[in-house]
């Protein structure tokens, strides 16, 4: 099997700078100087399509755009990438959460991901008007899922449970083909909700041998319910023609926020309820020393960022090694992002991906664009040929 690579569409905002938000972190906690527009998320999404990634992730949240609402209009300046939308069960019904998914699959011709995310953060949870604890909503999205799994079968179904009441839902038209589902979360009341339901789980990105250790307690929880899953790793990138570069860019990034900004954000941070912001803080341990916490992953994106705080540092070469390294842990897809993002997408598609696919490990979703039409250009690395001059 060949990798896949994701990208991000950042709809809080973007920056030559880390941009805070996510897990309770306000989003102009660190920067965030280019706005949201559909004009530069189209630029992203674009040239995303162009480069391979075959999918981009969106954020749900209080400290971002409708997840729902951007992807439907990016559906229309883009040809082939797909969403993986972001969305919280509970917060709307699993009967429309089933038909807004098949509408948007049958309108974006199959382009439909969806990532579920119950919520780590109780105060804002109680602002969309829910109440429930961590360990209910797992237990909602247990039952929410069972029935938006049921009504893309096309059954029709009657579902009385703690959480989750309906009577003869039924989708006038299935999704054809079901959108993938997707699925993150470390804890005890999370897993087996995961192994249940998701097609994809998700994690964010420690070092290999936590991974591996994750990835371990999961196929087991998952052999014993008959199902097997694909796994993928959400990460950020800092990937440059050298190390060296790569690195002087990590600190650049570093640099540029405050002493203030890592303790404010750290102690918000600090009282969230996901096991996986826990794990993150873990590795950062709120201080911008150590940050290098296995090759090439660098823990300083945590230090004033909720959610995903490594990223991959290094050279081209470097970073196809550790995605392969990752790879053999069992890691399929690989869902990236960088600051800016429009940049820093094209510093790993047009670095690290060329290298993956000579290793077999990748090809274009498009097949190979480009390489029949190849121009030469002066001052590009490689000289222009010289036209023949008549003697």
């Amino acid at each position: 099997m060949t990798l896949t690579f994701h990208w991000f569409l950042p709809t809080n905002g973007d920056s030559r700078d880390i941009v805070g938000g996510g897990h309770g972190v306000p989003t102009g906690a660190a920067g965030g100087a280019r706005p949201a527009s559909v004009a530069y998320l189209g630029q992203i999404a674009r040239s995303a399509e162009q480069l391979g990634f075959v999918g981009a992730l969106t954020p749900t949240g209080a400290w971002c755009e409708d997840a729902w609402l951007s992807t439907a209009m990016l559906t229309e300046v883009t040809e082939r990438l797909k969403f993986l939308v972001a969305f919280r069960p509970g917060l709307l019904a699993p009967t429309l959460a089933a038909q807004m998914a098949s509408t948007f699959q049958r309108l974006s011709r199959g382009r439909l991901l969806l990532n579920v995310v119950t919520g780590g953060e109780s105060q804002e949870q109680r602002a969309y008007g829910d109440f429930l604890d961590k360990d209910a909503r797992y237990a909602r999205a247990d039952e929410f899922l069972h029935v938006v799994r049921a009504l893309w079968r096309g059954e029709t179904v009657d579902h009385d449970g703690t959480h989750v009441r309906v009577e003869q839902a039924r989708l006038h038209r299935p999704p054809d083909p079901v959108p993938p589902v997707y699925f993150g979360g470390s804890s005890s009341a999370a897993l087996p909700v995961a192994v249940r339901h998701s097609d994809v789980y998700l994690t964010w990105g420690e070092p290999p041998a936590l991974v591996a250790e994750k990835l371990e307690r999961v196929r087991a929880l998952a052999a014993r319910a008959g199902r097997e899953l694909r796994f993928g790793i959400r990460l950020h990138v800092i990937v440059r023609d050298t190390a060296e570069q790569a690195w002087a860019q990590a600190q650049r990034l570093l640099d540029g926020v405050s002493e203030a900004d890592i303790l404010a954000v750290q102690e918000g941070l600090r009282r969230s309820e996901s096991e996986g912001q826990r794990r993150m803080l873990d590795l950062n341990g709120g201080s911008r020393d150590g940050l290098e916490v296995a090759p090439n992953l660098w823990a300083g994106v945590g230090l004033v960022r909720g959610g995903a705080g490594t990223a991959l540092v290094g050279s081209h070469a470097e970073i196809a090694d550790r995605i392969a390294e990752y790879h053999a842990l069992g890691i399929d897809e690989f869902i990236l992002s960088g600051y800016p993002h429009l940049e820093e997408a094209y510093w790993f598609g047009e670095g690290v991906l060329p290298i993956l696919r000579e290793r077999g490990l990748w090809r274009h979703p498009d097949g190979q664009p480009g390489t029949g039409d190849h121009v030469d250009i002066p001052f590009a690395g490689v000289p222009a040929p010289q036209p023949a001059v008549a003697r």
